[in-house]
């Protein structure tokens, strides 16, 4: 059985007033990759979001509700395997979810390595360079992805998770980590449903659905701007052809990298959607008022 280190409590609390947890999860060191810079955490002026960079150590951040309800999400941000953007598609998200009782998991999975504006160096490179390097980069991402479904589903009981209402949700290139996961799995890491947000399908174009595949959610926005809305639409038929639980939510309006932050668009309202879905498929028990 792998094994799994708690780096301790990090002294910020919730809303909630609980403390987050952190866990280092275990991996396997590549061989051709290799990162010369420390982990780095600061505010991109680029995207107007905190970000994380060259990220080689994957860890999961833990967000309990003071009530749980026995569903759990696993968070992975998007940032174009250069970065992640932890505060829009990370954390914000988290603390929505445990508002409804649902447990959450921020995952900072392995990273292209970088210099120290890894934001920069992604908006400056070359668009074939990019894809080439997170094509590189993306297996170990999606290790990290189903090496966090494993932790969670083997600790579910210390967190008061159902161990089968597990799920994975990303954003952009975390949306590729998604795909990922829910195309790669065994047994012990199966997603028990998925969620691509604006998944970057042009690094992980659709493919078939798995024969037992997860129910799954898609997010996107027609008038995102790398042209992803056609790979959602792509993907939402994979499932619909394989008769598996799909539903998608495509916004008229919305951009790339929505997130949690607000337009003034019906799309500023799209985790709420996702609750709803999640109701109605009965990933959510909703606890109904006395």
């Amino acid at each position: 059985m792998k094994k799994y280190i708690f780096m301790g409590i990090i002294m910020s609390y919730t809303g909630l007033g609980m403390a987050q947890e952190m866990v280092s999860l275990p991996h396997n060191t590549p061989k051709d990759i290799t990162w010369f810079e420390d982990e780095r955490a600061y505010y991109s002026k680029i995207w107007d979001n905190p970000v994380v960079t060259n990220v080689s150590k994957p860890t999961l951040q833990v967000f309990r509700p003071g009530a749980p309800n026995g569903t759990a999400v696993i968070v992975a941000p998007g940032g174009g395997l250069f970065a992640l953007s932890v505060e829009s598609e990370g954390t914000a998200v988290a603390e929505w979810l445990i508002q409804k009782g649902i447990t959450a998991f921020v995952l900072k999975y392995r990273l292209v390595p970088t210099a120290k504006d890894g934001v920069q160096e992604l908006t400056e490179s070359n668009p074939m360079d990019i894809v080439k390097k997170a094509g590189k980069l993306l297996p170990y991402a999606v290790a990290d992805g189903l090496t966090a479904m494993a932790y969670v589903r083997q600790n579910a009981s210390q967190y008061g998770i159902d161990p089968n209402k597990i799920g994975f949700m990303g954003f952009s290139a975390g949306g590729a980590v998604t795909m990922g996961v829910g195309y790669s799995y065994s047994p012990e890491n199966r997603p028990d449903f998925i969620v691509p947000v604006y998944p970057w399908t042009t690094v992980y174009p659709p493919q078939e659905a798995p024969t037992d595949a997860p129910p799954m959610l898609v997010i996107c926005a027609t008038d995102d701007p790398l042209g992803l809305a056609a790979g959602s639409q792509e993907l939402y038929a994979k499932w619909l052809e394989a008769q598996k639980s799909v539903g998608l939510h495509m916004y008229a309006k919305g951009g790339h990298g929505f997130g949690m932050k607000k337009q003034g668009l019906p799309s500023d309202f799209w985790i709420q959607r996702f609750y709803d879905w999640a109701v109605a498929e009965e990933i959510v028990t909703e606890k109904k008022a006395p």
